[in-house]
C-alpha cells in the first residue's frame, strides 16, 4: 500500500526502491543528492518529499504491454501522494507515447515529464530535489545552523550508533537525530515524543531499548 505519510523523508534526501540500486540512475544520482534505498516502497520507484513521488516507465515496459498501466492506475487509486511519472520517450517506445501521455495527464491527472534515457532521468530528479529542498528551507526558517546539521548527520558515527537501536534503519535514524539531536536527548525523551517522529511501534522499541 502506498499511503500518504507512510514514508517520511529526511531534508534533502531521496528514498529509492531498492530496485534501483546499481543502476545507472542511481549511480549518476550519488555524489549529486543523498539517496537511501528502502525495499517496501511498493508501487513507487523514487519519494523527493513526504508528498511527492516518481513512477518511473521505461522504455522496457512500455514495449512490454499493459503491466504499466494497471501499476499508475493501482497507485492513483491507492494513494493520494503527488504522484510524478517519468516515461522514457525513445525511438522504440515512441509510438506508446501518446496514449501514455492520455492516460497519465487526462484520466488519471498525474504529472508526465519524457526522458530520453536514464541519465537524463537522474539529471531531472537533482532538479527536483534541489526544488523541494528549496520549499522545505522555507519551512526550517532558512535557518543554515539546521541545514548544516541535516548534512552532517549522515556521516557520524552518532548516525551509525542511532542505527543499531532494534526498528531503527537509515531513514529513522535520520529523522530522530534531525529532531532531538544528541543520544542523551534521545534516552530522555517521553515514548509519546518518539511517536510524533517514527509512530508508535518503533517509538515503544527505543524506548525499552
Amino acid at each position: 500500500p502506498v499511503t500518504a505519510g507512510s514514508i517520511v523523508v529526511p531534508y534533502g534526501h531521496v528514498i529509492g526502491n531498492e530496485k534501483w540500486r546499481g543502476s545507472e540512475v542511481a549511480q549518476r544520482l550519488q555524489g549529486k543528492i543523498r539517496l537511501i534505498f528502502e525495499d517496501d516502497l511498493g508501487l513507487v520507484d523514487f519519494h523527493l518529499s513526504n508528498r511527492t513521488c516518481i513512477l518511473y516507465i521505461s522504455e522496457a515496459d512500455l514495449v512490454a504491454g499493459d503491466e504499466f498501466k494497471r501499476r499508475l492506475v493501482r497507485f492513483r487509486n491507492v494513494s493520494s501522494l503527488g504522484g510524478i511519472v517519468i516515461v522514457e520517450k525513445t525511438q522504440i517506445s515512441d509510438q506508446y507515447f501518446l496514449a501514455v501521455q492520455k492516460l497519465v495527464v487526462l484520466e488519471l491527472g498525474m504529472v508526465l515529464l519524457p526522458v530520453a534515457n536514464q541519465g537524463e532521468a537522474s539529471q531531472l530528479i537533482t532538479q527536483l530535489v534541489s526544488f523541494y529542498v528549496r520549499e522545505q528551507s522555507k519551512d526550517h526558517n532558512s535557518n543554515p545552523f539546521l541545514r548544516k546539521q541535516c548534512s552532517q548527520l549522515a556521516e557520524s558515527s552518532l548516525f551509525r550508533t542511532v542505527q543499531q537501536i532494534p526498528g531503527v534503519g537509515k531513514t529513522k535514524a535520520l529523522l530522530l537525530l534531525q529532531q532531538f539531536g544528541s543520544i542523551h536527548r534521545l534516552c530522555n525523551t517521553s515514548v509519546k515524543e518518539l511517536e510524533l517522529v517514527v509512530g508508535q511501534t518503533v517509538a515503544q522499541q527505543i524506548y525499552t531499548f
